[in-house]
Parts: structure tokens; C-alpha cells; sequence
């Protein structure tokens, strides 16, 4: 079981996250104002102190704290931390995202260091009327009161909540010193209401806010004075976003997610490639290396050296290889696919990096890494198969690290072509190797959605074909069946849809196909007439009920009708149904697929195509 103390926006990313797992978990806020869905979580509201997180963690069999609260919530953070030390279980802070920080701010390292350095700056400022405008929310109000009392006007910006308003009531704030930040709000807006020289905030990271408030209050030549984020309990294991959150929860408590997350191709390139470079440049060679994810998260990734076919598994080994002598390092990333059921899971994947005179990037692709043929793709035809995402991850992570040195990046997959065969690749053109592709970074165990993504990219090949139809069906078989009636038609123009004929069409018909040529077999077409979009055997069985209904419209007798329900797959049909009365069953089942299908593609051209495992097409 675990608890999460929220209250927070990283608290909801918390509990969204969490929600996926199907398992209970409580969040615990002090008051009720955040409205939150909860499903599997239990909603707890009211401060904890140490000893009452040590009783409930015992009396709910807690095994993992996640403190997701406000980052100035010191007596909570310190409260967790004893808690968790006190009974054994480790404390994951989901921290904020904090922006590097910025020069023209006055840094306080705390409220009695800002009062101090607001009431010096008042000193030396020639005008005699001084305004300050505090967003430290209304808790602070006590802490500022000297300034106010030496004739600092003070206007406090707070939540306009019951709660909030009434304790700014019982310190005696004047309403129309109240100011309230609605969402969207333009920030300028509240600068001119208030006039202030000065605004006082506190260092709450992206989530908070905090460019937003900098960024408007300098623009409007307003002094800004940042009080710095207190520090953390050290025993607290840190990370910035929810799939780091998710996957050390999955290495803390594995249970609790039935199916594991794992790394994208572009993760563990983009971390193969960090450590090669700072191999390069600092000369030694890192276990791990952190990685920045596309949504600004940080993830650790475990990594190995490689050079001249030695791995080096100590730093001590390294310095004396020639991959630093050379002015090269290699480094190789295992792929972690986690419970999807991914290919290149175990595979290694590896960067070459070396140094350039320019402070460019350049990214190829080496050894088992496809090259491009077709058009529709991220790159020409001609580049490495290194899709914009992961292009871009690596470029981002380097010049984090080395803002004024370039590389060139060499990704390599040994046995990445052979592998390949077994992927979407050959059909889309792409030659030699796999793809380095991952648009989050993280794979999250729903196969589900990394299937239709590869329908996307798909649908982009068949698009940049130039056709004006697209041809989808659900696999090998029928597609065989489905390109000698379409002999005319190029193979990128067929697309197999699994079982997501929905997402398909919509996919389809998204990208501006108004052509589009739907191929199924009995089993699917059945399942598919009746209505369901998504035809996975998990989901949905075949209705016997709904094809005694179809038989019965197509004109068959009543003791073809209750064969029916002796059958057990539904291409016995073909058998039973007399041949005098196959074409009306036929026509029935193509029209109500259409029916189905066609509100996906109002002003498409849908073609719906029956087909027989002898490869009949009606």
C-alpha cells in the first residue's frame, strides 16, 4: 500500500499515475479545497504529524511514502522523513521542476532574509511611496508584518478560497489589499491594478508558476525578490515527474503495478550517447548518467562502456582505454521494454560519439539501425531511421551537459537487422535495421498504444505515396489476399489495423484519406457488426445471438439459425449457410460494418471487403 501527500499539482500527476495501476493507494491532503477523482485511491484530509503518519502507516500496511506536497512545506517534508525512518520504508519525493535560476532576481535564502534585504532596498529607492506585492501565499502574511509596520504597503495575492480569505480576515488584511490569480489569468493584469515597486514570491518551479510571475513582474520593470526553496530531508529518494515517480515505485514495490514501464529505443540512445560524451570530455566513464525526457522530466539510466569490441565495467579500466586516447567513446544502453511486449527488449543499444570543431550535433545511424527509402518520415529517404523525437532528445541532453562543444553521435543495434524482420519496418520502407523511435521516452505496458502509434507511421507512409486510397485489413493473410485485388495499388498503401479498426479509419481519414478500403475476415466482421470498434478477443467475443439476428435478415430458416449456437468459430458460417443465400448474408454483414464505421469517415468513400480464408473476396 502506499500514501501520497498531495494537495498539489504534483500530487494529482501522483495520483493519475497511480490510478493505472488498479491497486488502492490513499492521498492525503490537509484540507478538502482540491477537487480530485480518485478511483482506486482513498481520499484522507488533515494534517499529519509524525506520529500520526507512523500510526497510519501501520494501521493501513504502508509500505511506500510518496511526499508530493508544496516544496515549502518544511515540517511536513521533515515529518515524512522521521515517519518513514521510524518504520523502515523508503520516501520518494516527487519533486517540482525548478528552472535554472535567473540573475536578476534578488535571492532571499529565507523570509526574515527577504524582509531584511525589501526593507534595504526601500532605503535606497528616492521614491517615498513603496508598494510591495507578496505571492507567498496567505501563511506568509505574519512574516512580513515589521515591513508593513515600518510603512511598507503590502498587497497579498492568495487563493480565493472560503479558507484562505477567512485566515487573511483574522490577520487583519483590508479586502481591497486582496488580490486573486485566476487560471489563465495574464499576470500584467494584476501588476497594473496594484502598481507595486516590488513583488515578493517563492522559488515553486515550473508547476507554481514561477516564470510566469518572474517573466511578467522584469518586463514591467517591477524588482523581484525570490525566496530560495528550503532543502529536503536527505534520506529522501528524489525524482521531478510521473514516469520517474512510476518506475521507482515499480523498483520499490513491484507488486503494485502488475506491468512494468521500460525505455524507449531513444532513451537508451540518448543515454548511451550522454555517457560516451561525458567519457569524452571529463575523462572518466559514468555508471549512470541522468537524462532529461521530452516533458522536462530526469530519469537515471544505467550505462556501459564500450571500445575496440572491451567493455569496461570500472572507471579505473576506462581511463587507460583507447577510447579516450582516440578522441572517441562508445557506450551501450540494454534496452529495458518493461512488460511490453517490445522486440528490441534485452537488445543493446550503442553510441559512438566524437568531438567536433563546430558546436554542432550530428546524429547518424550505424550498424542494425534502418535507413529510410520512402517518403512520409520524420527524415528523407537516405537518413538513418533516427526518428525527430530521439534526434532531438540527444541533441537537448548534450548541450545541456556541453552547451559550446559539438558531436557526432553514431547510434548502432547489433543484430538490429535482423531483428528488424519482425517489426513494421520492412513495410514501411525502412531497410537495414530497426528504428530508434520513443516520443515520451518511457514505454508504459499498454501495447495497445504503441500498436496504433505504428499505425500512424503507417498511415504517413501510405499518405506520402501519393495514392488516393488506403487499403487496411487486419493482418498478413488478408492483406496477401488484398493486394492481388489491388494489384495497381504500392504496398505502402496497405495498412494493418490488428484489431483497431476504429483508431484506424480515424487515423485515415485524420490525415485526408477519403478513399478508404476496409478488408476483414468473418471472425472480426461479426464481432465488428455488432458494433464493437475494437475487435481483441479480451475485449469482446463473438455474439451468437447477433449472427442468428444477421441470418435470420438474410433469409435463412429457423434450423440454420439455432446451428448457430453450435459452432465455435465464426468462418463456420461459410459451411452452413446455403449457397442460394450467401450473398444476402454477405451484403447484410458488409452493411452493418459500414454502419459501424462510417460516422468515423462521414465524407469518405468506405469500402467494406469480405473475405474467405480461401482468399474469396466479396
Amino acid at each position: 500500500m502506499i500514501l501520497v501527500f498531495g494537495g498539489t499539482t504534483e500530487g494529482r500527476m501522483a495520483v493519475k499515475e497511480l490510478e493505472e495501476s488498479g491497486s488502492v493507494f490513499w492521498y492525503s491532503t490537509k484540507g478538502g479545497e482540491q477537487q480530485i477523482i480518485l478511483h482506486h485511491g482513498q481520499h484522507v484530509c488533515g494534517a499529519m504529524d509524525k506520529q500520526q503518519i507512523v500510526f497510519f502507516c501501520k494501521e493501513h500496511d504502508i509500505r511506500l511514502i510518496i511526499d508530493a506536497a508544496h516544496p515549502f512545506a518544511s515540517e511536513l517534508h521533515n515529518n515524512v522523513a522521521n515517519a518513514a525512518k521510524s518504520l523502515d520504508i523508503p520516501a520518494v519525493r516527487f519533486e517540482r521542476i525548478y528552472p535554472q535560476r535567473d540573475s536578476r532576481i534578488v535571492w532571499c535564502t529565507d523570509f526574515p532574509d527577504a524582509v531584511e534585504k525589501i526593507r534595504s532596498a526601500r532605503r535606497i529607492s528616492p521614491a517615498e511611496r513603496w508598494t510591495l506585492l507578496s505571492t507567498a501565499g496567505v501563511q506568509s502574511v505574519p512574516k512580513l508584518k515589521s515591513l508593513e509596520e515600518s510603512g511598507l504597503e503590502i498587497f497579498h495575492r492568495i487563493l480565493e478560497r472560503d479558507s484562505s480569505i477567512s485566515l487573511a480576515d483574522t490577520y487583519g488584511i483590508p479586502h481591497d489589499h486582496l488580490c486573486f490569480y485566476h487560471q489563465g489569468e495574464d499576470e500584467t493584469l494584476e501588476f497594473e491594478k496594484v502598481n507595486p515597486d516590488a513583488i515578493l514570491l517563492k522559488e515553486s518551479g515550473l508547476s507554481g508558476g514561477y516564470i510566469e510571475k518572474t517573466e511578467a513582474a522584469i518586463r514591467s520593470g517591477i524588482r523581484v525578490f525570490a525566496i530560495q526553496r528550503p532543502k529536503m530531508p536527505e534520506s529522501f529518494i528524489s525524482v521531478n515527474g510521473p514516469y520517474g515517480m512510476r518506475r521507482m515505485v515499480e523498483k520499490l514495490l513491484p507488486e503494485f503495478y502488475p506491468l512494468h514501464s521500460g525505455l524507449t529505443t531513444g532513451s537508451c540512445a540518448t543515454a548511451a550517447a550522454v555517457a560516451a560524451a561525458r567519457c569524452l570530455m571529463e575523462g572518466t566513464f559514468p555508471e549512470t548518467v541522468d537524462i532529461i525526457l521530452p516533458d522536462g522530466e530526469s530519469i537515471t539510466v544505467d550505462t556501459y562502456c564500450l571500445s575496440n569490441s572491451e567493455t569496461f565495467q570500472s572507471k579505473s579500466e576506462l581511463l587507460n582505454s583507447v577510447a579516450v586516447t582516440r578522441r572517441f567513446a562508445s557506450a551501450y544502453v540494454i534496452k529495458d521494454s518493461g512488460d511490453d511486449p517490445d522486440v528490441t527488449d534485452k537488445m543493446e543499444i550503442h553510441a559512438e560519439v566524437t568531438l567536433l570543431h563546430s558546436s554542432d550535433i550530428e546524429i547518424d545511424g550505424g550498424e542494425g539501425v534502418g535507413r529510410i527509402t520512402l517518403a512520409g518520415f520524420d527524415c528523407p529517404p537516405g537518413e538513418a531511421a533516427i526518428n525527430k523525437g530521439p534526434r532531438k532528445m540527444i541533441a537537448d541532453n548534450l548541450k545541456r551537459l556541453y552547451p559550446n562543444q559539438g558531436f557526432r553521435v553514431t547510434i548502432s543495434v547489433p543484430g538490429g537487422e535482423e531483428i528488424a524482420h519482425r517489426t513494421f519496418n520492412p513495410r514501411l520502407g525502412i531497410e537495414g535495421g530497426i528504428s530508434i523511435i520513443g516520443v515520451s521516452g518511457i514505454i508504459k505496458p499498454f501495447s495497445e498504444e504503441g500498436f496504433i502509434n505504428s499505425i500512424r507511421k503507417c498511415m504517413d507512409v501510405a499518405k506520402a505515396s501519393g495514392e488516393d486510397r488506403v487499403v487496411i485489413n487486419s493482418g498478413a493473410k488478408s492483406e496477401k489476399y488484398l493486394k492481388d485485388f489491388y494489384s495497381h495499388l504500392p504496398q505502402q498503401c496497405f495498412v494493418q489495423y490488428g484489431n483497431k479498426i476504429g483508431d484506424t479509419i480515424e487515423i485515415a481519414y485524420e490525415l485526408g484519406f477519403r478513399k478508404i478500403t476496409l478488408g476483414i475476415m468473418l471472425g472480426k466482421a461479426v464481432k465488428l457488426a455488432a458494433g464493437n470498434l475494437d475487435t481483441h478477443s479480451s475485449n469482446v467475443t463473438m455474439d451468437r445471438d447477433f449472427v442468428a439476428e444477421i441470418l435470420e435478415a438474410s433469409g435463412c430458416r429457423a434450423d440454420i439459425v439455432r446451428r448457430v449456437h453450435e459452432i465455435t468459430l465464426a468462418r463456420e458460417l461459410w459451411d452452413i449457410i446455403p449457397e442460394n443465400l450467401l450473398q444476402g448474408f454477405v451484403n447484410e454483414v458488409k452493411s452493418r460494418c459500414k454502419k459501424v464505421c462510417s460516422p468515423l469517415c462521414e465524407e469518405a468513400d468506405l469500402e467494406v471487403l469480405l473475405i474467405e480464408d480461401n482468399g474469396m473476396i466479396h
